[in-house]
């Protein structure tokens, strides 16, 4: 091979590896407006929102978690923390897939109506999703880490730092956080 045609083949080689890495240090997201700066919003209901649904998954460039209510959505702080994961009310280290956490706290909130009798459960799905089962690519687990005195917390494990967006929904309410996965 002449020196000319093995100077081309690696430029060809890098140019291509550069394309696979999102060329020049440009960012590659599909996610418009993703940050990883904390996320607040406050409720002006005077009574809890009640949560009846969770669902994860992953779309084109993004993997979303999506939090249903029956009501209202409530105030929110969507925002990264530190390890270790601790249960509200009781302390108690919660287990989470991944390596970086986004914890969602929501308030009024919760999966518990006590407006009704003795109580009765809203949500009743299950408490932890993995990434894995949901076909997510960023999203390894969703945890729910308290459901305290009117305040709802899920911890979602991720498998690295990435810009998210929040936003809410209506018919029917919902909170919707969408992690860029490209």
């Amino acid at each position: 091979m002449t020196v000319a045609r093995a100077a081309a083949v690696l430029i060809a080689f890098l140019g291509l590896g550069a394309a696979a890495c999102g060329g020049s240090g440009e960012s590659t997201s599909t996610l418009s407006g993703a940050d990883t700066e904390p996320l607040t919003s406050t409720s002006d209901a005077d009574f809890s929102a009640l949560m009846k649904g969770l669902a994860v998954g992953r779309h084109t460039g993004y993997d979303r978690v999506t939090f249903t209510f029956e009501n209202v959505v409530p105030g929110y702080v969507v925002s990264y923390v530190e390890p270790p994961i601790k249960e509200d009310g009781s302390g108690n280290t919660v287990n989470v897939a991944g390596s970086d956490y986004v914890q969602v706290r929501m308030q009024p909130a919760s999966g518990f109506d006590l407006n009704q009798g003795e109580g009765v459960s809203v949500y009743k799905g299950p408490k932890r999703i993995s990434g894995a089962d949901a076909g997510t690519a960023v999203v390894k687990d969703v945890v729910r880490t308290g459901d305290f005195e009117a305040v709802l917390t899920w911890t979602i494990g991720l498998a690295g730092k990435v810009g998210y967006t929040v936003q809410t929904l209506e018919s029917p309410p919902r909170l919707v956080i969408d992690f860029d996965n490209s």
